[in-house]
């Protein structure tokens, strides 16, 4: 045990196949290491206990709660991590199990879960409460011990005790245990670290104590002791009221007597296990004892791969727990591509991120059309890990778009990143109207490019008209990659560094622009998709919105041709406003709407 002194850290583990979990307040996080050799993380928010009713945070409800818990999640994530740690095992769904899912709408994985759950639970009452009570009531008969006291009891405890070694021991044999051993000594000694104030590195890891004060091992031990003075007690106290005669029937009412004290039994080892965690005392430690020799056979020592494992999970709980606005992140397991995608679904409801977005995902990673997704078929493993590398990057907030790196844009691929605003549909009505008027040798201006979208759209669709493009930003990062747009779409462009008309020379027949008009207080309020990610820059329209309006409207007559015209995209319930501005110039305004029927687009003539 370690002698130095330690905080301690509310922060709890569990190993699981190849990785490890650790539990916060707000968070939980596992680290499963798969067979490439990366190490993957899922993370999710949970409930923090203060948001439990209050009966179940009340000191013994409250170790049974956590109790409960514990093995829910516990399932859950052994069979998560098996998932990742399977690799390219995944099987194609039986008839039996899509059957199910269609006409029963019930989730295979759901019902696998809850199985799993409840033979885990039945086969630990069989192994630790029933077989112990069987070998200690058939000892007892033999010796003609009086199976109501203590003596009988703390035999059945003995045998509890001797079956729970035996159990560690025989599964300490097999492989892929030993090394679940070896993750769980990763855990503790992660986490004792922490608690000792170093930096979570592998080589201080490496020289923690493996063993740890509130180990699950610990408290089953603490469970095994309370259950010899309860049970006890109990026996004492239902003696007068069970005398039956039918030894048969008195063995199972003892029996079922036995599980119904096993809660009152988990409340009162998970109180001591917390006092005893809270000390470092020498008076206590006897106490401390058998229960950390135990943890010398459920804990081995782990390699460095396994404490990286640990670590990783640690430190997202701890970043999550910090920071509320940390994301959740997904496992890259695959499976049927229904399932993939509910899974997906899941993840971006709670997120709150459009479903349509999870649909492209899977179209752009899988090489199907948007139309096909509803055909089954297996995601393969590395499919997997390229569909929720996208998957965990949109759950940071980042737009989708920026993450695949370009959009189509009136048919055409423009490249996208953080320098520059994604294009709305509703400005390819913007391009679609200035086509339409666009004439043969024009020379049109496109005002505040951006990505150069407008630009490439106009010049690809009046290929034939022999126009002139220009186009204008204040940003030299968004000139950069809209002239890479215009290069990579064939398209000539003559890009100007300007602020609106500051270095603009000349008339033009057409004067396009997509200005900023969002007003300046209301930014903050935006989806963090765009607040967070989109350049402030090009959506910072002035307090009112208005800024760049009255700008453009206060110079555009030195620019545009008598017999030309300009459209400027509005924001919505701007149409009225912008509309007085230009017509206070002396210009004839016509508003236009979008797909939406929303006033989205004025056109401005001399």
């Amino acid at each position: 045990m370690d002698k130095q002194s330690k905080s301690c850290t509310y922060i709890g583990g569990q190993a699981v196949l190849e990785g490890v979990m650790m539990r916060g307040k707000t968070a939980m996080a596992t680290a499963v290491r798969d067979d490439t050799g990366t190490i993957q993380i899922e993370a999710e928010r949970i409930n923090p206990p203060e948001k439990l009713p209050k009966f179940f945070r009340l000191p013994f409800v409250r170790g049974v709660v956590n109790l409960v818990n514990s093995m829910a999640f516990g399932v859950k994530i052994l069979l998560r991590s098996a998932d990742v740690y399977g690799g390219e095992e995944e099987e194609e769904p039986t008839k039996f199990e899509t059957w199910l899912a269609e006409k029963l709408k019930i989730d295979v994985m759901s019902v696998i879960t809850t199985l799993s759950l409840v033979l885990g639970v039945a086969m630990s009452v069989g192994l630790f409460v029933f077989l112990p009570y069987l070998l200690s009531s058939l000892v007892a008969d033999w010796l003609s011990l009086d199976d109501e006291g203590i003596l009988f009891n703390l035999l059945e405890g003995l045998v509890r005790v001797a079956i729970f070694v035996g159990y560690i021991v025989l599964t300490s044999l097999m492989k892929d245990i030993r090394r679940t051993y070896m993750y769980h000594g990763a855990e503790h000694k992660t986490i004792t670290c922490f608690e000792l104030g170093k930096p979570l590195t592998v080589e201080n890891v490496r020289g923690c104590s493996r063993v740890h004060d509130r180990c699950g091992t610990t408290f089953l031990f603490l469970v095994m002791v309370i259950a010899i003075v309860v049970f006890s007690i109990s026996n004492s106290l239902l003696a007068p009221i069970l005398n039956i005669q039918n030894s048969t029937l008195e063995f199972v009412v003892r029996f079922v007597i036995k599980l119904l004290l096993l809660p009152f039994v988990a409340g009162i080892s998970y109180e001591i296990l917390k006092l005893l965690a809270k000390t470092q005392s020498a008076w206590v430690f006897p106490l401390k004892a058998p229960g950390l020799a135990l943890q010398r056979l459920t804990t081995r020592e782990p390699d460095d791969d396994m404490i990286e494992c640990a670590i990783a999970a640690f430190e997202r709980v701890l970043k999550m727990d910090a920071d509320p606005t940390v994301a959740e992140s997904s496992f890259a397991v695959g499976g049927t591509l229904s399932d993939v995608k509910k899974h997906i679904d899941k993840l971006f409801e709670r997120a709150k991120i459009e479903g349509d977005d999870c649909q492209w995902i899977l179209s752009l990673n899988l090489g199907i059309p948007l139309s096909d997704l509803a055909q089954e078929r297996l995601v393969t493993a590395p499919e997997a890990r390229k569909i929720y590398k996208m998957v965990n990057e949109r759950l940071t907030g980042r737009p989708l778009w920026y993450i695949v790196g370009d959009t189509s844009f009136c048919g055409y691929t423009v490249k996208l990143d953080e320098r520059v605003l994604i294009p709305r549909p509703e400005t390819e009505v913007l391009v679609e109207n200035a086509v339409k008027g666009i004439r043969a040798k024009d020379k049109v201006l496109d005002l505040c490019t951006g990505s150069g979208a407008i630009a490439v759209a106009v010049g690809k669709m009046c290929e034939d008209k022999d126009i002139t493009v220009t186009a204008s930003d204040i940003s030299e990062d968004a000139l950069a990659l809209a002239e890479q747009n215009a290069a990579e779409n064939g398209v000539t462009v003559n890009f100007i560094h300007s602020d609106l008309f500051e270095k603009i020379e000349g008339t033009f027949d057409v004067i396009l622009s997509n200005p900023p008009y969002i007003a300046s207080g209301e930014i903050d309020g935006l989806q963090r998709e765009v607040k967070d990610f989109e350049p402030r820059l090009a959506l910072d329209g002035g307090a009112d919105g208005l800024s760049f309006y009255r700008r453009i409207a206060s110079a555009f007559k030195a620019h545009l041709n008598p017999e030309g015209f300009m459209l400027l995209e509005l924001g919505m319930g701007q149409a009225n406003e912008v509309q007085k501005l230009f017509e206070a110039e002396g210009a004839t305004t016509q508003i236009l709407k979008d797909l939406a029927n929303i006033d989205r687009i004025l056109k401005v003539t001399l």
